[in-house]
C-alpha cells in the first residue's frame, strides 16, 4: 500500500526530530568516552534509529542502548497531573571516534 503525502510528511518530520541530542551535564561528560545520548519519539525502534544515525553522521555505532523513562504522577498548583515519560537512545562509538552536532 502506497503512502499518502500526509503520511510521508509526518514520517519525514519525525525523522528530523528523531536525532535531537540530549544536552545535559552527564551526557556532555560521556562524549569524552565516545558515548552520545539522543532524545527520540516513544515509538522509535533501535533499527530505525540506527539507519538514521548512520545516514546523518556516517559512523557505525558499536552499541545502542534504549532507556525508557516512565510517566510520573505529580501534584502542582493544587492539581494532580501526569508528567509524560520519554525515551532516549545512548550510542556507543569505537574509542577515539567523535561526531559533530550541527
Amino acid at each position: 500500500m502506497a503512502r499518502t503525502k500526509k503520511e510521508t510528511a509526518t514520517t519525514d518530520a519525525k525523522k528530523v526530530q528523531m536525532l535531537t541530542p540530549r544536552v545535559t551535564e552527564k551526557a556532555s561528560i560521556l562524549t569524552d568516552a565516545s558515548v552520545y545520548t539522543f532524545n527520540v519519539p516513544p515509538r522509535t525502534t533501535k533499527g530505525e534509529f540506527k539507519k538514521l544515525f548512520v545516514a546523518q553522521y556516517k559512523e557505525n555505532p558499536r552499541k545502542i542502548a534504549v532507556i525508557n523513562t516512565p510517566a510520573k504522577n505529580v501534584f502542582r498548583g493544587g492539581k494532580r497531573g501526569v508528567e509524560s515519560g520519554s525515551k532516549k537512545m545512548v550510542v556507543y562509538l569505537e574509542k577515539g571516534k567523535t561526531i559533530a552536532f550541527a
